[in-house]
């Protein structure tokens, strides 16, 4: 996952947020922040901070003094074993003081600037990565960019937000947005590793009940034209071909259901599917008893057959359709 990365807002996410923190000494990581840096970098994200220094912009705080600031939080979270890949930050503000700064930019969030400048720099895929803040502008700015965006926050949730900045998920801290990555990082990996997928399943459904009712079919058409030749008289003959098919249908039909038992994905259509699919070995087994009764009575056999037909048609147009959603 070289290509992904966590953006962090700086104030309130990783480190106390006192106001404008204008000095190295104010800084104070905030607990769960070097854990959770750390826990990301060994799934293979990029850690990258994004954060509005309008101080800059307001004169409260240098640039250079903000670097400062900045190698200072560098410091300890080395201390504790956790790093940041970069740290960009937006100066400006269209209310400024200093001249220098007093414009709009498209880094300042809510715009995604430093998140679209990082991606281009440093080779990420926005769509596969995460933005986690404590403000609305942390969350339009990692949807804009297209990344999935958590919201630290104790008080909040993910309902009542306009949709530009509406969080994917709300945490209460820290280890929590991490625990959300990781489910999410495990869910990956365990899809990229299953042996096939559903819509395999299906087509290999719909190719047996194929198979079923062109056997059925072909029993039908050509029992009709033998009994037209030898008459109504019942051969031993035509019994054991009749149970031969009937066998074979059975077969397939347990083979069926012993597929559709590996497979946890729950619809409608295929709840009915399954349901008409449990009248279809009736119908045959009808057929065989009739066909086997003292006295034979190839009308009900033919009816039971049709029933059977019918049923397995309807149960194959369901899986069909199912697979086509």
């Amino acid at each position: 996952m070289s290509n992904t990365a966590v953006f962090f807002d700086r104030d309130g996410t990783l480190i106390h947020d006192p106001g404008y923190l204008n000095h190295p000494d104010q800084v104070q990581l905030l607990e769960g922040a070097a854990e959770a840096l750390r826990e990301l970098r060994g799934l293979g994200y990029k850690t990258v901070v994004v954060s509005n220094q309008s101080a800059v912009a307001r004169g409260i705080v240098t640039e250079e003094m903000l670097e400062k600031i900045h190698e200072r939080l560098r410091e300890l979270l080395t201390a504790k074993g956790a790093t940041i890949d970069k740290i960009y930050y937006c100066p400006y503000h269209p209310e400024g003081t200093i001249e220098q700064y007093r414009k709009d930019s498209d880094w300042r969030k809510p715009k995604p600037g430093m998140l679209l400048a990082a991606a281009q720099e440093m080779d990420i895929d926005l769509a596969k990565s995460w933005m986690i803040g404590d403000a609305d502008r942390d969350m339009e700015a990692g949807r804009s960019a297209g990344c999935k965006t958590i919201l630290v926050s104790t008080t909040r949730s993910e309902y009542g937000y306009p949709d530009k900045s509406r969080p994917d998920h709300v945490a209460v801290n820290m280890r929590e947005a991490v625990n959300i990555v990781k489910k999410y990082h495990r869910s990956v990996q365990e899809s990229r590793t299953m042996p096939a997928s559903p819509i395999n399943h299906e087509e290999t459904l719909s190719a047996k009940s194929a198979e079923i009712l062109s056997m059925v079919e072909e029993y039908a058409a050509n029992e009709t034209e033998k009994q037209r030749q030898e008459g109504p008289a019942p051969s031993a003959a035509a019994s054991a071909r009749t149970e031969q098919l009937l066998a074979g249908i059975l077969e397939q039909l347990r083979g069926m259901r012993k597929s559709e038992m590996f497979v946890a994905e729950f619809s409608l259509l295929r709840l009915i599917a399954g349901v008409v699919q449990v009248f279809v070995p009736f119908c045959l087994l009808m057929a065989l008893w009739f066909l086997m009764g003292t006295t034979r009575h190839d009308n009900n056999v033919f009816v039971a057959l049709g029933f059977a037909i019918t049923l397995q048609t309807m149960a194959m147009t369901f899986y069909v359709m199912h697979g086509r959603r």
